[in-house]
């Protein structure tokens, strides 16, 4: 099976390889627009903290800029171009969409699998917006964003990782020329100086490149019906820690940091909750009692709002636990000044 993998991978090398020349020798074109267009992605497959990194933008730049959000809606059930709204269903829109509209709901969210098209609509139906944060979108070079922001997980730096299916990279290492800016995420809580520089030295920078190490923030944790859940977790309460995301195991230890987890339910990413699944998690708030909770993610949580699917018991129990991106050693600041300076004076 290794070796299958492996010459897959070196297929899938071949082709992303060839593809990229392609554009890099100007034989395939990249479409430029008269507005700026921030891609926050990465090179591989699996969580490296899109969603966390988009929200931060969006709070970080919403008072100076009039922003739109344009992603892909992975695994939505539709097609085309959508704008999404409050009252959406995660099926129709895609659940970080979903999540980041609850959030924001004053922010132009769209999806649209054709980048391309999504902007030249949101252009035409938004003419107030001035800036579009695209949520991935590294690869689709049929357009040419003003800045790259790629996120790099601390444990699988890219040169130590492989192509697709042998590893989980979905574009050579050598593409990371073209962004601005690095972001090495999930680093952990003690980072000395010498591991924080052989992080920066294997992601092989050039000197146009800014990089900037981030962690998450856990918040605090709030009901997904508040109507019916007490607003705080009570005290001394026991957790069933639940997550259909990429790496789940990181947000189960960060919360058993804090609680006292009873039991982990692990799915892969971007789950969908079936009923029978949703049943097994009421019979675990039964079996440990009224002092216990069930949190979750919030990606999760955007899929768990609709009451008709959700049991009485289970809705008194069911949180969601906010995460922020978090820069090390204060740098948040400077990060948004560079940033800033690239939007200002970057040419189109």
């Amino acid at each position: 099976m290794g070796v299958l993998k492996s010459i897959a991978a070196g297929l899938y090398g071949l082709g992303v390889g060839f593809r990229n020349w392609l554009y890099d020798m100007k034989l395939l074109k990249s479409e430029h627009f008269d507005i700026p267009i921030v891609c926050v992605g990465n090179i591989a497959v699996g969580g490296t903290g899109k969603t966390p990194a988009v929200e931060f933008l969006l709070r970080r730049l919403s008072g100076e800029y009039r922003i739109a959000v344009l992603s892909r809606g992975y695994r939505r059930r539709s097609k085309g171009y959508i704008e999404v709204s409050v009252g959406d269903s995660f099926l129709r829109v895609g659940d970080e969409p979903k999540q980041i509209k609850r959030k924001f709901p004053d922010v132009v969210v769209v999806v649209c699998e054709r980048r391309v098209e999504g902007i030249r609509r949101i252009q035409e139906e938004h003419p107030e917006v001035n800036l579009i944060i695209m949520d991935d979108g590294f690869q689709h070079r049929s357009l040419s964003p003003k800045v790259n922001i790629i996120l790099s997980d601390y444990s699988l730096p890219p040169y130590q990782n492989k192509l697709l299916p042998a590893g989980t990279l979905r574009d050579s290492p050598s593409q990371l020329y073209r962004a601005e800016f690095l972001l090495i995420t999930k680093t952990p809580k003690s980072m000395s100086p010498i591991e924080r520089n052989i992080a920066q030295k294997e992601l092989k920078p050039s000197p146009y490149q800014s990089i900037f190490f981030t962690d998450v923030r856990q918040c605090t944790p709030k009901p997904i019906f508040s109507d019916v859940a007490p607003e705080q977790i009570p005290s001394g309460a026991k957790v069933v820690a639940m997550a259909g995301i990429a790496n789940p195991d990181k947000f189960f230890d960060s919360l058993a940091d804090r609680y006292d987890v009873v039991e982990r339910l692990g799915y892969s990413d971007h789950h969908i909750y079936k009923v029978r699944e949703v049943r097994q998690i009421d019979e675990l708030v039964a079996k440990y009692g009224p002092n216990v909770v069930v949190l979750t993610t919030e990606k999760d949580g955007v899929k768990l709002t609709s009451r008709k699917h959700i049991p009485e018991r289970l809705q008194r129990a069911l949180y969601v636990m906010p995460i922020e991106l978090n820069f090390r050693d204060g740098d948040s600041l400077i990060f948004i000044d560079k940033l800033k300076t690239e939007l200002n004076n970057k040419k189109l």
